[in-house]
């Protein structure tokens, strides 16, 4: 039972879609990415240096300016004091403090502390800081936020002089001023910061494209030269400019293209002389093989007069030069089609009786079932046809099982394909060796060293198919054996039956056991065998499927 769509899980491998995908977008946005980092980072620590360095000025200079009017005057106040003279000291340091607008609180050791609820912002004094002033007699200042707002506090002792050394005095000041100023300093600073760091992002955009077009260009000069030499143009090289990684790669690309041509080169070289080779032996074996031929069908004659030794010597030569023959014979096909010189002698044949007759010629009519509906036509090449249909029910009848059967089916309409089965009753095809039943001089058992056929009949059957147009493959039936299917494609006007057809046209065409006029000047002679010599139609079989599968 198939899972629900929302259940399946995602391919690995695949980003998802709200990530970019081109390698442009992607460098744009990395640029980005960077930019904007660093412009953040560069940021805080610039609002962290700054912020430090506007509130370390302003309270050194409230130190400094408190430890001025409390030198100033401090001289004046009576040792000891009364809390009358404390009070009074505390004012005139209030009042000096106004361009500041700190509150001042002074204590004197021995002298009641003032109540402190008179003041505008009373002085409250952490534990701390009072410890680090009163025990330590040192300048102490801390920070805090109260109600929101952040204040400075400074602890300072007053110091005493005796002959040449200093003192701590019983009197210590405490001042607590406002840092609201420096705080929208520090505002202001982030608030321009923040202001100017889109623009900075907009202006990144534009390196970062510069950047992105200057990895592509040789990105896409590279894909393109490598789409060129998928098309076959191996000359294709690239321009190297620079002396960087891109230029490395252009480089290393131009030599394997040029290693790449030369090695091509010399495959179609070789393939040429190999094929050259074949055709020149073919060719030059051909006059031969004929006058062995003529002197075996002689020789077969008289074999009944002969002793039963020479007779089976006899019987065994005329064999072998037939099988040579006809080995010959395929080469010559084949090096026909490889050399592009196999052309189509196209005629309005009735499809049916053409494959009747290529069984008739090879006497197969009794072993081989027929499934064939009249009035079929097309126009289609009648030797071609014949040399496809003798391989493949001859493969079936050596190398499947009887009975064969052979189908055709009508093309319907808007269809435009002509199908022609064939279908056996054998143990079928091993699945490794399927898709190797067309190669050529291919055998499923490799162990057997001989023959009946060449080992390309499959393949010439395949060829002149795909000369046709059409396409040839091969299966296993469900129930057993194999099944070889032709499709072949038809015009339009050519799909209609024998009572579409003028009867003018009631002319099946030529039988193809007798088209040797043509045969010497596009397809050579039949390969299929058994169009010449009907006597010697089981001799003659085509190359079976033991030579293919």
């Amino acid at each position: 039972m198939k899972r629900p769509r929302s259940a399946r899980r995602p391919r690995r491998g695949t980003l998802p879609r709200s990530l970019p995908r081109g390698l442009r977008a992607r460098l744009v946005v990395a640029f980005l990415l960077v930019a904007a980092v660093s412009a953040l980072t560069t940021a805080a620590l610039t609002y962290r240096e700054a912020r430090n360095a506007i509130l370390q000025r302003s309270q050194d200079t409230a130190i400094k300016d408190l430890r001025g009017q409390v030198n100033s005057l401090a001289p004046d106040l009576a040792v000891p004091p009364t809390r009358a003279d404390v009070d009074e000291f505390s004012r005139q340091l209030d009042r000096s403090g106004k361009a500041r607008d700190w509150d001042v609180y002074v204590q004197y050791k021995g002298v009641a502390e003032n109540d402190r609820s008179q003041l505008r912002n009373p002085v409250i004094v952490p534990a701390e800081l009072r410890e680090s002033v009163e025990t330590r007699h040192v300048t102490a200042f801390q920070r805090v936020d109260r109600d929101g707002e952040p204040w400075l506090l400074i602890g300072m002792p007053v110091m005493q002089s005796q002959t040449e050394t200093r003192t701590a005095s019983p009197l210590s000041v405490y001042a607590q001023l406002p840092l609201r100023a420096e705080e929208a300093n520090v505002e202001a600073l982030v608030s321009a910061a923040q202001r100017g760091a889109l623009p900075v992002l907009g202006l990144a955009v534009v390196p970062a494209l510069l950047a992105a077009r200057g990895v592509l260009r040789p990105v896409r000069g590279l894909r393109q030269a490598a789409g060129r030499i998928a098309e076959g143009k191996l000359e294709t090289r690239l321009e190297v400019k620079g002396a960087d990684e891109l230029a490395d790669l252009s480089r290393t690309f131009n030599d394997m293209a040029a290693k790449l041509e030369e090695s091509v080169a010399d495959l179609r070289r070789m393939e040429a002389n190999a094929r050259r080779f074949a055709a020149d032996v073919s060719h030059e074996l051909r006059t031969p093989l004929a006058a062995m031929t003529a002197v075996t069908d002689v020789l077969d004659e008289d074999a009944d007069a002969l002793d039963p030794d020479t007779a089976s010597a006899v019987r065994l030569i005329s064999q072998e030069t037939g099988k040579l023959a006809r080995m010959v014979e395929d080469l010559m096909e084949v090096s026909r089609f490889d050399a592009g010189a196999a052309a189509l002698h196209l005629d309005e044949v009735d499809v049916a009786e053409t494959i009747r007759k290529t069984l008739q010629a090879r006497a197969w009519q009794g072993r081989v079932g027929t499934e064939l509906p009249d009035g079929v036509r097309a126009r289609l090449d009648p030797r071609r046809l014949d040399v496809v249909v003798a391989n493949l029910v001859g493969n079936a009848l050596h190398h499947g099982g009887e009975p064969v059967r052979v189908l055709l089916r009508a093309p319907e309409p808007g269809d435009g394909r002509l199908v022609i089965r064939i279908v056996d009753s054998g143990p079928g095809i091993d699945p490794e060796v399927l898709p190797h039943v067309f190669d050529r001089f291919y055998k499923a058992d490799s162990a057997r060293a001989r023959s009946e056929g060449s080992g390309l009949g499959l393949a010439i059957a395949m060829e002149n198919v795909r000369l046709h147009g059409g396409t040839m493959r091969a299966a296993n039936c469900p129930d057993g054996g194999a099944v070889f299917t032709v499709e072949l494609p038809l015009p339009e006007q050519e799909t209609g039956s024998a009572a579409d057809a003028p009867e003018a046209a009631g002319e099946t065409g030529r039988a193809p056991a007798d088209e040797n006029g043509p045969a010497d000047t596009d397809g050579g002679q039949d390969t299929a065998g058994g169009g010449d010599h009907p006597a010697k139609s089981q001799a003659a079989a085509p190359a079976g499927k033991a030579d293919q599968t």
